[in-house]
């Protein structure tokens, strides 16, 4: 196949962590064609197809070099996204506007023959923070709403909270607010933006302290193992990005019932790979746009995560 990957500047990545470099790594080594544009090398122009300016690349093995391209910037190749074989949407958020577009664009090219992983139009009907509240059977005491009354009358509820905006990523915006209610109100006025933006609450789950789990659901199916990234130094949060220690381990009997409920109805709608993230038993967040934590599941337990997802994109090209 000649996959094109859809993603942030290539020598942006951290090779020895990242997960769109571990799905390159193993499609090249099945024999696959590789290339790689941003989302801004994307265009359109009436009379003509979806098109984007590419990179032919060739992974070398060389961590310090780990990449040739036969073309170099801004002397890319254009390409129409119907003559890949499949691309693969690995932007990162957050998902703003140009997200977005980039979504319609990427279905304007499905609708001239191209085959888009995960498909743009559930990643736009999935927003990562909102998507958890289709299940609600699922996931603890949970508030979105922009009113500040709405957030103190859940406060006094739920006494211990954490307050989160709608389009963060890697634990950014993250506050905690204990039963004595310190600084809630500026931080109501920070997220919220005195009741323009709305931002989600929910009840602060102490399990927090054993992990916030990410467990990838490929194709429709758990990955046995997942990361429990671990908050560090009193910090609440455990994302990677702001210092958790990830630390993989079996997924438990609830997190792969979460896994096993979700995983179908996902997949159906075009979600290849999804990270799910859950805190004790409870579902917190459900990501479409650029899941994670491929390489640090593999390097601890020896489960080739990118091996799983290569095999459930192969299926899905020979459906």
């Amino acid at each position: 196949m000649n996959i094109l990957f859809v993603a942030d500047p290539l020598e942006s990545f951290k090779i020895y962590k990242d997960t769109t470099f571990a799905m390159m790594r193993e499609a090249q080594r099945r024999g696959n064609t590789l290339a790689a544009c941003e989302p801004k090398d994307i265009m359109w122009l009436r009379g003509g197809v979806v098109t984007a300016y590419v990179r032919d690349i060739t992974l070398t093995g060389n961590p310090d070099v780990w990449f040739t391209a036969a073309q170099s910037k801004p002397d890319e190749r254009a390409q129409a996204l119907k003559d890949f074989d499949c691309i693969i949407m690995r932007k990162d958020p957050p998902f703003d506007s140009e997200f977005f577009y980039a979504t319609h664009l990427l279905e304007q090219a499905e609708r001239e023959g191209a085959r888009v992983f995960n498909k743009p139009r559930a990643l736009r009907d999935h927003p990562e923070k909102l998507a958890i509240l289709e299940f609600p059977q699922f996931i603890g005491p949970t508030l979105v709403t922009r009113d500040a009354a709405d957030v103190r009358r859940f406060h006094a509820e739920h006494k211990d909270i954490i307050l989160k905006p709608l389009d963060g990523m890697g634990g950014t915006g993250i506050f905690r607010v204990k039963e004595d209610g310190l600084n809630l109100g500026g931080i109501i006025e920070t997220l919220n933006q005195d009741g323009a933006q709305t931002i989600m609450v929910q009840k602060f789950l102490p399990a927090i302290e054993l992990g916030d789990k990410r467990v990838l659901v490929i194709g429709g199916k758990p990955v046995p193992y997942c990361l429990a990234r671990i908050p560090q130094g009193g910090e609440v949060r455990g994302n990677l990005a702001v210092g958790g220690k990830g630390v993989a381990q079996a997924t438990s009997p609830s997190d792969r019932a979460i896994a096993e409920a979700l995983g179908p109805v996902l997949a159906a709608r075009g979600l290849l790979l999804v990270g799910l993230d859950v805190i004790g038993d409870s579902l917190t967040e459900i990501n479409v746009t650029s899941p994670t934590c491929f390489q640090e599941i593999t390097d601890q337990t020896g489960f080739d995560v990118a091996a799983m997802f290569i095999d459930a994109l192969e299926a899905q090209m020979a459906a």
